[in-house]
């Protein structure tokens, strides 16, 4: 991060806004907006935004994945048959 160039006050990037998101797009890098001196806003590349979200989605599934061991390692599981027959009951779904 270059703090001269990836820090602006919020009124500078509105002036010259076209300037800084070729910046982004160019650098990669994300610019920080600021208001009052104060960090308000990040603004980066759409690219590397869903590259982001593509990085929380795979942790998130792989949480998911562990805390689902860690259930069965603790016998808080429950037969899908049971379930099954559970949500038929509830929603009045024959068998």
């Amino acid at each position: 991060m270059d703090i001269i160039k990836d820090i602006q006050p919020v009124t500078t990037f509105r002036n010259h806004s076209a300037e800084f998101l070729n910046h982004i797009r160019e650098t990669k890098r994300p610019l920080i907006l600021t208001v009052n001196g104060k960090a308000a806003a990040v603004l980066q590349d759409a690219e590397s935004y869903q590259h982001l979200l593509d990085i929380a989605a795979e942790a998130s599934a792989q949480e998911g994945a562990r805390q689902g061991r860690e259930d069965v390692a603790r016998g808080r599981t429950t037969p899908a048959a049971e379930v099954f027959a559970a949500l038929r009951a509830e929603h009045d779904i024959p068998g």
